[in-house]
């Protein structure tokens, strides 16, 4: 079993580049072992404010510190073509060795309709995403081995080519899935899972079909990493706690599918329909740092071997020197 790691989410929706690469190091430098970067061409709601390019910020937060660090998560099918993903993580991975992960999923008409694009419905969107892993994997495997390779699919092509600047071991790919069909694919064509918190009893078994999918690729699912975001929201009462989470974060009190939604102005829109107990069940909010430490303890009891915090409010600095000395020391494998 591996060593639990907590790390620190990055959330470039809300903090200017150069203040989400200082956080980073802060969190790193108060026990967070590691950097999820979130990857928006646009914020979620405007109050939230940025969205800066995640490869860019990843490069600094690899400069400005020591543990693992990967986008969370890159759609590598609308505004970019898989190989152009594989070229950007093979080079982080080139300079940071053994510290750069892949985490990619099936996008968000907000990030990825700027291109103008058509924009399929959800078991398509899956589909180019598996696709594209493929082509990835490939140029991977084959960049190692010093051999071209080539692809020609259902949406994407790639002529004879390689990734001329490749790590000695590829990044791990790992995949942002909610169901079980996708699961079970991941499990089968990807080094790992990634999911945001939800009912236990998902989880469970999105693990399940995860490791069906391993199982029936001839691996060995204990040693793939399981890979959790966790969004919540502490401040010094739980009545700013709540206030954080109904400005900043109104998206995690949403009760349906956002994948559709194009504009951040829309959004807006949207948000003023969320009250304090959509956020029920979907992310805690107190005020008392022993709730939030139960409350992560049942992922780490699931089985999660990594799991990426993130504090909703602008309190970040506040809330990492709280939970580097009260709460992540408490976490127990």
């Amino acid at each position: 079993m591996t060593e639990l790691q907590i790390g620190y989410a990055a959330m470039l929706e809300q903090f200017a580049p150069a203040e989400a690469v200082a956080l980073s190091s802060y969190a790193e430098e108060h026990g967070f072992t590691g950097v999820m970067a979130a990857d928006h061409f646009q914020p979620w709601v405007p109050a939230q404010g940025q969205s800066s390019f995640v490869w860019s910020v990843l490069a600094s937060i690899a400069e400005r510190t020591k543990g693992d660090f990967g986008p969370g998560v890159t759609a590598p099918t609308f505004r970019w073509h898989p190989a152009m993903v594989a070229q950007a993580s093979a080079t982080l991975a080139s300079m940071y060795p053994g510290r750069h992960w892949l985490g990619l999923g099936s996008g968000e008409a907000l990030n990825e309709h700027i291109v103008g694009g058509y924009w399929p419905e959800a078991p398509e969107r899956i589909n180019r995403m598996f696709e594209a892993i493929e082509i990835i994997s490939k140029l991977f495997a084959g960049s190692i081995a010093g051999k071209d390779v080539k692809h020609s699919g259902q949406f994407f092509k790639l002529e004879s080519t390689r990734l001329w600047t490749m790590p000695e071991v590829a990044p791990e790919i790992l995949v942002a899935t909610a169901g079980p069909v996708t699961a079970k694919r991941a499990g089968r064509l990807a080094d790992g899972l990634i999911t945001v918190g939800a009912p236990l009893e998902k989880i469970s078994m999105l693990f399940g079909k995860f490791d069906d999918g391993a199982r029936e690729a001839g691996k060995d699912p204990s040693i793939m990493p399981k890979v959790l975001q966790l969004h919540m929201s502490w401040a010094e009462t739980d009545e700013e706690a709540m206030t954080n989470a109904l400005h900043e974060w109104p998206n995690g009190g949403m009760k349906f599918p956002k994948g559709d939604i194009r504009s951040p102005f829309e959004f807006e829109q949207m948000a003023k329909l969320v009250r304090p107990e959509d956020f029920e069940g979907r992310m805690i909010i107190s005020a008392d740092p022993d709730e939030h430490r139960k409350y992560i303890q049942k992922f780490v009891d699931l089985g999660f071997d990594r799991i990426y915090l993130h504090n909703v409010g602008r309190n970040q600095k506040q809330w990492i020197d709280v939970f580097g000395a009260s709460v992540l020391p408490k976490l127990v494998r």
